[in-house]
């Protein structure tokens, strides 16, 4: 019998679907039965399943995933939480994760090199976006990326870090991390990240950690938060190459049209990840 951790797995299958069919129709506000027909369920079970993944019911998804909806966040937030956020660099709100992660550098010799001598393990997990691979050294967590194939998601990790030694399992710094997935941002404990990056992109990787949950800011806008108001284009190019899905959360930054713009990812699952976040944040 498949767990509910499993069984939620599977259904973002269909969501993904879903919100494919979502993305390309919202304006013409789709129905729950021309929705449901496009993953072969019946309108009752995929309102169900739908709710149950996300949190609210399709028609109220759409809306938070609609251009509308980012624009009206954009207008709401950059001026106000995300500023006082990044100002403050604390968390006053459970909105904010900035407080449990931690990001170390990798020296610049295993930076140059790499990741030569390094010992790397990794694993495979399910999240409500779908699988992922996590990998991590004795400093913290160094790669997580989403792929359904292993064997494509083992190769990307190692062509980052050719010189690496790597053992397949599970460690402390894994399970730690994986924890937001399963209990959300509320009392998860302190994430230890090692990144190897330039400056530039240790420094626009630190400043993802300061959007709240359920915010959403723009490329200019970080780019002026951070000091770097010129910087506009090599920022999207540092975020771009953010080698830690969700927990760094690129996600957040979209066009200033309100549009949501590409993602390492994969854009139904960028989607897929601001609905569900705000569904998750509306109430507070």
């Amino acid at each position: 019998m498949l767990s509910q951790w499993d069984q939620n797995s599977i259904n973002y299958q269909r969501i993904e679907k879903a919100i494919h069919f979502i993305n390309d129709n919202f304006k013409a506000q789709p129905s729950l039965e021309e929705i449901a027909s496009v993953v072969n369920l019946s309108p009752f079970h995929f309102q169900r399943v739908f709710s149950k993944w996300a949190g609210v019911t399709p028609k109220k998804f759409i809306q938070f995933i609609s251009l509308e909806y980012a624009k009206s966040l954009l207008k709401n937030n950059q001026s106000t939480l995300f500023d006082a956020a990044y100002e403050a660099g604390l968390s006053g709100s459970s909105r904010l994760h900035d407080l449990f992660i931690n990001i170390e550098a990798m020296t610049p010799g295993e930076f140059k090199s790499g990741g030569k001598g390094l010992n790397i393990n990794y694993s495979f997990s399910k999240t409500p976006f779908g699988p992922l691979i996590i990998a991590s050294t004795v400093k913290g967590v160094c790669h997580v990326f989403f792929d359904e194939d292993k064997e494509r998601a083992v190769a990307e990790l190692k062509n980052r870090f050719p010189g690496a030694n790597y053992s397949q399992c599970m460690d402390h710094f894994q399970l730690g991390a994986l924890q937001v997935f399963h209990c959300g941002w509320q009392q998860p404990e302190k994430i230890k990240l090692h990144l190897a990056g330039t400056p530039f992109q240790l420094k626009v990787w630190e400043s993802l950690l300061k959007i709240p949950m359920g915010a959403l800011t723009t490329y200019g806008n970080l780019a002026k938060n951070s000091g770097s108001p010129d910087s506009a284009r090599a920022l999207g190019t540092a975020i771009g190459k953010n080698p830690i899905a969700y927990l760094i959360p690129c996600h957040r930054v979209i066009q200033k049209t309100g549009k949501l713009g590409g993602y390492r990812w994969g854009e139904i699952r960028k989607s897929a990840i601001i609905g569900w976040e705000a569904a998750r944040t509306e109430g507070e």
